[in-house]
């Protein structure tokens, strides 16, 4: 079969559109719009603006960013943007940018707020505060204010320091909050962020996860044809959830194709086959490859070079697989011509796709590609944060063992090893990852954190001493974090004793281990996997 475009369509509906100034809240700004009931996406400030109207948006939200307007270099967008009839809301900078383009006022005078600040609402009856107190607190970051409002516009809210904190503009639907209503500290700011939605947009709240999986099979349906579709299921949330989509939209036309890389964590072989299958009842093939990932790896210690090459195998493995798929079906069989994968919107994000953004690091669904992949994409999940697709994997009624499962990815251990994969060092991780994800179910804790990744140091030894004699072994790094969708995450306050109990596990029973650490970083400004 020729080379297809590793690329399939996206099929969403009409959206709101985040333009991303270069701000840190631009994801959460979408997530907060989707929380709404409404679909939204991110897309760069760099976006000519006929591409954006050409989306068809229902709105478009304009976010804040770290410059000043009048910055050499600074980000600006076309005033036609204003002028196309689409309702617009500018926060923060993109508040200032509607200011100055239409013929306000922003200056540098001195009138910098950081944090949370005392809000007056002039117009309680606005279009944005109906409904609200007239003293509110907001959380502002800014240095340059907006002291007059374009013309057309009424003033409808101040601070102490700054004369216009707000303005609308109901007959043009636009509408601007210096402060930034998206994070909690603004406490009416969901409610106003509404109302700009329902009330300034005309918005209807209808976009649910039944629209979703709506239109993905819908979709799907004519994308596939008659043709067949693979889906590398791992077991995990997004590839289960993905292949559930897929199965309900073209049912035997799917064959899922679990890879026995060698890479997984313990008993999850045996979960895939169990688990899976008897909550759908999908054509399921096994493949044994973990010899042939281990060979690929054998010798690679950088973390971007083993992304690749797990990613390329998995293609080979997929080909190999479609053409023994096509020789059982004999010569009536229709062409398998298509991968189903579990792509979320953070791993494109990530992959310096969707905002302009720098590619963080490869993920294995994107960038992690070959060139020549022999197959055409379906990506239902594309368009998704972590927990819309738990969401849509309940309303397809996947058990709750596979929905709440905490994300694992798609290379496996190979990227939770530092240096190079061998099967001994998997075996050893095996073993420590598993006393520490049961201690984590033991103490109930399994809800509470987003997951643990457990890393082993495989260059890095220390000295220690078991049995009375010196060791020199290797730390286990646990990584517990707490986030909504892994844009961001902070590490979990575990209870000591839970760490104690996993970290005497580990050095008593797995062989070559010594040292358990925590590692305690944000992200950002650390990622949550190591590699």
């Amino acid at each position: 079969m020729a080379s297809a475009t590793p690329a399939a369509p996206d099929h969403t509906p009409d959206a709101v559109l985040v333009v991303d100034f270069g701000a840190q809240y631009a994801q959460l700004i979408a997530r907060r719009v989707r929380e709404a009931r409404v679909y939204s996406e991110i897309v760069p400030s760099t976006m000519p603006v006929d591409e954006m109207l050409a989306k068809n948006p229902k709105a478009i939200i304009l976010s804040g960013g770290p410059s000043s307007v009048y910055a050499e270099g600074a980000p600006s967008l076309d005033k036609a943007i204003f002028e196309a009839g689409v309702p617009v809301f500018g926060m923060c900078y993109g508040f200032q940018l509607m200011a100055v383009a239409l013929g306000g006022t922003v200056d540098d005078n001195g009138a910098r707020e950081y944090g949370r600040t005392a809000l007056s609402v002039s117009k309680p009856g606005s279009t944005l505060f109906e409904g609200t107190p007239t003293e509110q607190s907001v959380w502002m970051s800014h240095g340059d204010a907006c002291s007059a409002a374009p013309t057309g516009f009424a003033v409808t809210a101040s601070t102490d320091v700054v004369p216009v904190a707000a303005f609308e503009d109901d007959e043009r639907k636009l509408y601007g909050v210096q402060y930034h209503p998206e994070v909690l500290h603004s406490t009416y700011g969901q409610q106003i962020l509404e109302h700009f939605l329902y009330r300034g947009a005309g918005i209807a709240p209808d976009w649910t996860t039944t629209n979703v999986v709506e239109e993905q099979v819908a979709a799907i349906r004519a994308q596939v044809g008659t043709k067949r579709a693979i889906c590398g299921l791992s077991g995990g949330v997004d590839s289960s959830v993905a292949a559930a989509i897929v199965q309900k939209a073209i049912g035997s036309q799917l064959t899922c194709v679990y890879v026995d890389h060698g890479l997984q964590r313990k008993g999850e072989s045996e979960q895939v086959e169990k688990d899976f299958v008897a909550a759908t009842g999908v054509q399921l093939k096994v493949v044994d490859a973990e010899e042939r990932f281990l060979t690929a790896l054998a010798g690679v210690s950088d973390p971007e070079t083993k992304r690749k090459i797990i990613g390329r195998e998995f293609i080979r493995v997929f080909e190999q697989a479609q053409a023994e798929l096509v020789a059982e079906a004999g010569a009536a069989g229709e062409d398998v011509a298509f991968l189903v994968q579990g792509t979320l919107y953070p791993d494109i994000v990530e992959s310096g796709g969707g905002t302009g953004t720098a590619n963080i690091k490869s993920h294995h669904n994107v960038g992690g590609l070959p060139d020549d992949i022999e197959f055409e994409l379906i990506e239902p999940l594309r368009q998704l944060f972590k927990d819309e697709v738990r969401m849509v994997g309940q309303e397809l009624g996947l058990p709750e063992e596979i929905v709440q499962r905490q994300p694992f990815p798609g290379p496996g251990l190979g990227i939770r090893i530092v240096g190079e994969v061998t099967k001994e060092r998997l075996d050893l991780l095996r073993e420590a990852d598993f006393i520490a994800r049961e201690e984590l179910t033991a103490a109930g804790l399994d809800r509470e954190i987003w997951q643990c990744p457990v890393v082993l140091l495989a260059d890095v030894r220390s000295v220690g001493v078991q049995g009375d004699g010196r060791t020199y072994g290797h730390p286990i790094v646990l990584r517990p974090v707490s986030s909504e969708d892994a844009m961001t995450a902070d590490w979990s306050r575990l209870p000591y004793d839970v760490l104690a109990k996993i970290s005497t596990r580990i050095t008593n029973e797995v062989a070559d281990v010594n040292r358990v650490v925590l590692d305690v970083t944000s992200k950002p400004p650390g990622t949550i996997e190591w590699e």
